[in-house]
């Protein structure tokens, strides 16, 4: 294979942790031989990288072409982290994906911010399966119909991230930021998709839980994705993460939030209204925040944040396995995975996050 997306052979996939089975699916069967041998006679293979995708602002003065998937209307993270895709230039959003059921409810949801934000330019998918229901940013789309929405509505989110991923010009980035039922069936249906697109996630907990215990934690997504993110996983493409190491700390208060909260935007203004919405109706958080004070904690922005840079964070490689129960363990014997493990400066990212969401 050597196309415009071949950049590693097959002996440093196989280094990096990939499988040889995993390895068979896009390159062929390996033999025992080239599957164990530190030879250089092996045939290219091709995999996209963060490093091809930053390489795309710093070499080609291009934007990274991204797909959005995300629970968004459960935890109010996901609308924060879409506030913030939206207001990322390096960023060029071609798809924004309703997971984890609830279709209707969650592509509503999206457009309707879209099309407070002026982006209904952006088109977006109902959830692989579709399913009904509502959940808790269900007050703010009361009255709002879908069927308004100016821009490109797919029915099925799995055909639209093939279809996006596919029609790409460039190495695309799929952040996603639920349990990833899309992102298994498009595997399922076209599994080359992983030799033009890299996996960024918000997923897992690796050395520590949520809050920062030093307690490793069965993380939401993970817990009630474990099949989907079992598949993702294993296939023979870059993954990288924000486990709870990182993201489970990341909270605005002090000025920082001040600044967001007396910003008046369109996007602004729909977020507060929104988060003052799911308060309502999330009971079982353990303290509930003051809406005028501080945020809860934005799992979500940072797999957005990974999408271009990495700067801020300590990265490791790992091999992670998801456990049945919903954990996220080191096992040698696993696919490796790109894991940010801690803050370089959490504070800087925080002032990058709050400058972003707030640009007039």
């Amino acid at each position: 294979m050597n196309d415009k997306f071949s950049i590693l052979n097959r002996r440093n996939l196989l280094k990096s942790g990939i499988s040889a089975a995993a390895a068979a699916t896009l390159g062929g069967t390996l033999s025992a031989k080239e599957s164990n041998s530190s030879g250089s006679d092996e045939s290219d293979f091709d995999v996209v990288t963060h490093q091809q995708c930053f390489d795309l602002l710093k070499t080609a003065n291009k934007r990274i072409p991204v797909i959005f998937d995300t629970d968004i209307g459960s935890d109010i993270d996901d609308t924060w982290a879409l506030l913030y895709l939206l207001n990322c230039p390096e960023l060029d959003v071609k798809l924004i994906a309703g997971d984890s059921g609830k279709g209707k409810f969650r592509a509503t949801l999206i457009a309707k911010l879209l099309d407070e934000m002026g982006r209904s330019d952006i088109p977006i998918a109902i959830s692989h399966g579709g399913g009904d229901g509502l959940d808790n940013q269900q007050d703010w789309v009361r009255g709002y119909e879908l069927d308004s929405y100016k821009g490109k509505v797919y029915t099925d989110a799995a055909d639209a991230i093939i279809e996006t991923i596919q029609q790409s010009e460039d190495p695309l980035t799929l952040i996603c930021v639920g349990t990833v039922p899309n992102v298994q069936a498009a595997l399922k249906k076209d599994p080359s998709i992983v030799k033009k697109a890299r996996f960024v996630g918000m997923h897992g907990s690796i050395r520590k839980g949520y809050g920062g215990s030093d307690q490793p934690a069965a993380e939401a997504n993970v817990k009630y994705g474990v099949k989907p993110l079992q598949t993702t996983f294993a296939q023979p493409w870059e993954c990288s993460i924000s486990p709870l190491d990182t993201c489970g700390i990341v909270e605005l208060d002090g000025p920082r939030y001040q600044k967001v909260f007396k910003t008046h935007t369109l996007g602004i203004r729909a977020l507060l209204e929104n988060y003052y919405t799911w308060l309502r109706r999330v009971p079982w958080l353990e303290s509930i925040p003051d809406p005028t004070k501080q945020s809860s904690t934005l799992f979500d922005v940072v797999a957005v944040y990974m999408a271009f840079s990495e700067e801020l964070l300590g990265m490791e490689t790992l091999p992670v396995r998801v456990t049945d129960d919903g954990m996220t363990v080191i096992d040698e014997s696993a696919n490796k995975i790109r894991c940010a493990m801690t803050w370089k400066d959490l504070d800087a990212f925080k002032d990058h996050f709050v400058d972003r969401i707030t640009r007039k």
